[in-house]
């Protein structure tokens, strides 16, 4: 990864990019390998994803890495996958901190090793005070998970007496979601062809822009990256309102992304 701001691209970027990373076992395979080559590959793809989002001043991208679901997968997979996490976690932390990117993992850590949780906890200590770009990597993370344990939140807030029952509404969910403290997803690029989100964001996609590209994710450079970038500033994003509300409130011109 580098910090290089050389030249960024003229387009109203979206503020946060969240990517479900998709194709690395059928990467492998295409070439003879085992699936696991393909996770390795796929660590350098998520790098020059890093690059892009802080080359080109994106505030927030968000990686899908393991979801709940792929516990289910063969153990071996899963092994590499947890040693691959912690080999990626003690190398990318320094560079991460020169480059001002704060780094956090969301979903339920609990279901990791100890020994994971403590380099978790580690890496994201040493970069919590960088401001330049937040990457959010989801680990043991399910978009169901996620509303499941902020409505237990609240759940326990009523229980104590703190919280009326009538006053959960989704501002008050949403305070108790992962990334509450962030932007929303603009923008969702899913790579390797398939047209779906997987369970990922559930709540935090809402008003998303989605992107799928045939791309296997060990694939992925920053031309695919841009190429997304490109057809997401090129849309008109309504939330609901119609196009002539659109441009009244925007005045003269098309509508400029807060």
């Amino acid at each position: 990864m580098t910090g290089n701001e050389s030249e960024q691209l003229a387009l109203p970027l979206p503020r946060h990019v969240a990517i479900i990373m998709d194709g690395n076992g059928r990467w492998a395979e295409r070439q003879g390998k085992r699936r696991t080559a393909g996770h390795r590959a796929g660590a350098e793809s998520v790098r020059r994803a890093i690059t892009f989002a802080r080359r080109n001043g994106i505030e927030a991208l968000t990686l899908f890495a393991f979801s709940s679901e792929n516990w289910q997968r063969p153990a071996q997979e899963v092994n590499v996958l947890m040693e691959l996490f912690m080999t990626v976690l003690r190398r990318e932390v320094p560079e991460l901190a020169a480059n001002d990117i704060r780094l956090r993992v969301i979903g339920d850590v609990s279901g990791f090793s100890t020994r994971l949780q403590r380099r978790i906890r580690e890496a994201e200590r040493a970069t919590e005070n960088n401001t330049a770009l937040t990457l959010n990597i989801a680990a043991n993370y399910g978009g169901r998970w996620d509303i499941a344990q902020a409505a237990q939140k609240l759940g326990k807030e009523v229980a104590a007496g703190r919280l009326q029952p009538e006053k959960i509404n989704e501002s008050a969910l949403a305070q108790h979601m992962c990334l509450a403290d962030g932007p929303e997803p603009d923008l969702l690029i899913r790579t390797g062809g398939d047209i779906r989100i997987s369970n990922f964001l559930l709540w935090q996609l809402a008003y998303a822009e989605l992107y799928f590209t045939d791309v296997l994710w060990p694939d992925f450079d920053e031309m695919t990256f841009a190429a997304a970038v490109d057809s997401y500033v090129r849309r008109e994003r309504r939330f609901g309102l119609t196009s002539a509300q659109i441009q009244q409130l925007a005045g003269s011109g098309p509508l400029q992304e807060e």
